[in-house]
């Protein structure tokens, strides 16, 4: 294990007091550090705090927010609820597929993208809905999705990314 790890992981612990009820905000703050949980940090946080890995690595999988695997640049997570479903959310669900060259739960080669399904995010009035990181798009068509992948990878490309 790298000491870079160790070392963030003793600071993040150290800010809560090496409190084992706050593992999920210790967890969460490391999973925004770090980029993803991976095993190695799951276990440097059990063993700090005391408990079984088993149990660290159950909360940091339950949680949708926390990832044990590194996501793209960009993480696009499409409603997958059946308001946005009814309004078209399949063939905006295809338009990601083709557009990225993944399908969903994957990242892409280059690690710009990462495609997830989420459940509803509360913008059912303007389904189809996706987050791209935390940007909210609705009213989607495959054309829309086509559009904002180009601005959003213009952007990259002009210096101006996430």
């Amino acid at each position: 294990m790298e000491k870079d790890l160790t070392v963030t992981v003793q600071r993040v612990l150290l800010r809560f007091g090496n409190d084992s009820e706050a593992l999920v905000e210790m967890l969460r703050e490391l999973n925004i550090e770090l980029g993803h949980l991976s095993m190695e940090t799951l276990a440097l946080v059990a063993d700090a705090l005391k408990l079984p890995r088993s149990h660290v690595l159950s909360v940091a999988s339950f949680y949708s927010m926390l990832d044990l695997e590194p996501r793209g640049k960009h993480v696009i997570k499409l409603c997958q609820d059946a308001p946005c479903h009814v309004a078209g959310g399949q063939e905006v669900w295809k338009a990601l597929e083709h557009e990225l060259g993944i399908g969903f739960g994957a990242t892409t080669p280059d690690g710009q993208w990462t495609l997830l399904t989420t459940s509803c995010i509360g913008a059912c009035a303007v389904g189809p809905v996706m987050l791209v990181d935390d940007e909210i798009y609705g009213n989607l068509t495959p054309e829309r999705v086509r559009q904002i992948l180009a601005q959003i990878a213009d952007r990259d490309r002009a210096g101006g990314g996430a």
